[in-house]
C-alpha cells in the first residue's frame, strides 16, 4: 500500500508516472529476456528473443531520454503488471516437461507482455501528442513500431511452434 499519492491530478503528471511505469517495465523485461533466451529451444524463437533483447536496451534509452528531457531524471515507477507477468512466465516454464511446449508457453508469455507493451505505448504517444511533445511522440511511436513487430513475429513463430507442441506426449 502506498503512504503517498501520486497525486495525478493532470494529464502531464499522469504522462510522466506512466513514462516511469514503462521504464520499469522495459528494466524487468531487460533481466527476463536473457532466461527466456535460454530456455528456448527453438532456434528462431531464440533469435526473436536476442533481437528484441536489443530493441528493449534501446527502448530504456529512449525512456531514459524522454524522462531526462521532462522532469531531469529518469526514475522509476515499479510496474507490477510486468513483474506479475514474468512471474506468471517462470512458472509456466517450470511447469513445461515438454520442448515444443515450453517453447509455446514462452511464445504467449512474449505475446502478453507484447500487448500490454502496445497498450500502454500507445496511450502515453497520444498524451505526448495532446501536450504537445511532438519529439516524445515520435519516440513513443517507434517503439510501439518494434513492439507491434515483435508480436508479428512470435505469431509466425507460434504458427509453427504451436502444432508440434500440440503433438507432445
Amino acid at each position: 500500500m502506498k503512504i503517498f499519492s501520486a497525486n495525478l491530478d493532470n494529464l502531464r503528471k499522469l504522462y510522466i508516472n506512466q513514462l516511469q511505469m514503462l521504464l520499469s517495465t522495459e528494466q524487468q523485461i531487460t533481466e527476463a529476456l536473457p532466461k527466456m533466451i535460454d530456455k528456448a529451444t527453438d532456434v528462431q524463437l531464440k533469435q526473436a528473443f536476442q533481437s528484441h533483447l536489443q530493441e528493449t536496451r534501446e527502448q530504456v534509452m529512449r525512456l531514459e531520454q524522454i524522462l531526462n528531457a521532462s522532469v531531469g531524471e529518469a526514475t522509476t515507477n515499479k510496474c507490477k503488471v510486468m513483474a506479475a507477468l514474468v512471474t506468471e512466465t517462470e512458472d509456466m516454464v517450470r511447469d513445461a516437461a515438454d520442448n515444443d511446449v515450453r517453447d509455446a508457453a514462452l511464445i504467449s508469455a512474449g505475446q502478453r507482455v507484447e500487448h500490454y507493451e502496445i497498450a500502454c505505448y500507445g496511450a502515453v504517444r497520444h498524451w505526448a501528442e495532446i501536450l504537445g511533445e511532438t519529439k516524445h511522440a515520435e519516440l513513443l511511436d517507434k517503439t510501439l513500431k518494434e513492439e507491434g513487430h515483435a508480436d508479428h513475429l512470435l505469431t509466425q513463430i507460434s504458427n509453427r511452434v504451436n502444432p508440434q507442441a500440440e503433438k507432445a506426449a
